[in-house]
């Protein structure tokens, strides 16, 4: 199992102290959220860009990939009925994409649920077909970058589109393309439509990405969810991508949330092994 954690959790630290500490805690690799680079990824130089890889390969890190892709940016809406608005993001998730592979990620996590929201006056069914629409406008940039996008199903009320795997699902078997992938996140399938570990181990195969973390938004092991049975889930379904951390509350602080869900995820990994 590799680990990684999401670089918003440590949110006003130097970027080479991020990488120092989740190495010294044992993480493998790191995922960025774009909107803690600068505004946009497009004022994120190329000699930014590197010093940034190297700062993390110099601990021994690999950066995986981006996500929050959209987040705190303006004018961008996968859903957009207007035909400019989903280019305008279609040519950003290239940018997203371009930098992803300047940083030696190879993968993105769409969550970013205010900009997927179903536009006011249309349906579900129409903004399923803007999203794929902009997706499809940015397919080859995947392709020609050699990432591999992930599509996030979210919770209501955080998001009003795409809240179920199945949903995810659907619009992944729409796009019929290798660049694309399911993402599964434990706090998002809390909601979904049967337990966790059945939907790891029923989808696990598909997903591109995981994220690990608790249905009260903390850490693997600051909540109920068991994630022995997740773990023997993602086994058995076949998945070999990375389990990565990410919190939405940032409570006690950035080190104990880093070490104790490091700590808790290779307890069970090794639980679910014997059982």
């Amino acid at each position: 199992m590799h680990y990684a954690i999401c670089n918003e959790t440590f949110e006003g630290w130097d970027h080479a102290e991020v990488c120092k500490q989740v190495a010294d805690l044992g993480y493998q690799g790191l995922e960025i959220a774009p909107y803690t680079l600068a505004p946009r990824i497009t004022d994120v130089s190329a000699s930014k860009r590197n010093l940034l890889r190297t700062a993390a390969e110099a601990c021994g890190l690999k950066i995986i990939g981006l996500h929050w892709l959209l987040a705190k940016t303006e004018g961008l809406q996968l859903t957009s009925p207007d035909q400019a608005v989903r280019q305008r993001t279609a040519d950003y998730l290239l940018e997203l994409a371009r930098c992803t592979r300047d940083l030696g990620g190879d993968l993105m996590v769409f969550g970013s649920p205010a900009q997927r929201r179903i536009p006011t006056g249309h349906t579900k069914e129409q903004a399923t077909a803007f999203a794929v629409d902009t997706f499809r406008r940015t397919a080859s940039a995947f392709v020609d970058f050699n990432v591999k996008l992930c599509l996030e199903p979210l919770s209501p009320p955080e998001a009003d589109f795409i809240n179920t795997i199945a949903e995810a699902v659907a619009i992944l078997q729409q796009l019929n393309h290798s660049h694309f992938a399911l993402h599964l996140d434990v706090k998002a399938m809390s909601t979904d439509d049967a337990p966790t570990p059945d939907l790891v181990r029923r989808y696990g195969k598909q997903a591109g990405h995981f994220h690990a973390n608790d249905a009260n938004r903390r850490g693997p092991g600051f909540g109920a969810t068991d994630f022995v049975p997740i773990f023997r889930a993602l086994h058995d379904s076949g998945y070999g991508g990375w389990v990565s951390v990410e919190v939405f509350d940032y409570a006690p602080d950035p080190v104990t949330i880093a070490r104790e869900s490091i700590r808790y995820m290779k307890e069970c990994a090794a639980r679910a092994k014997k059982t």
